[in-house]
């Protein structure tokens, strides 16, 4: 026995509009959001069905799904280590086109930190170093 074809998009909405008097699960199973075991018990996928339904409302709850999954994803929070330093990842400074060798100033005010770019600052510091 062949798996179903699940509805999509518009044909999927104009579907659980006419079912809108059955439960939840029957309106999925007939939408076609179910498998079936080997033993022959039928498996609703409500979880499936509902991300369906969104993503035919435009509803878009993954962003992150284009990712290619491997490694770990951005947070854009850090924590203050046991030592008193703050580390700030590779994702981050690739994100920022950043290379080995950069300025930052760094400005702290009240609850913030800001790190602001020194341009130009590399070869002044280069020179200094030369000369010295």
């Amino acid at each position: 026995m062949s798996e179903p074809t699940p509805l999509k998009g518009k044909a999927l909405l104009q579907k659980v509009k006419e079912l809108a008097s059955l439960p939840r699960r029957e309106t999925a199973k007939l939408c076609g959001y179910y498998s079936t075991a080997k033993n022959g018990t039928v498996r609703v996928n409500l979880t499936d069905f509902y991300d369906a339904v969104l993503a035919a409302k435009g509803v878009g709850l993954d962003p992150a799904g284009t990712k290619d999954g491997r490694g770990r994803e951005a947070s854009y929070r850090l924590t203050v280590h046991q030592n008193g330093q703050i580390v700030i990842g590779a994702a981050y400074t690739q994100e920022m086109g950043l290379k080995p060798g950069d300025l930052f100033e760094i400005k702290v005010g009240y609850k913030h930190i800001h790190l602001k770019q020194l341009e130009g600052v590399e070869e002044q510091v280069e020179a200094e170093l030369q000369t010295a």
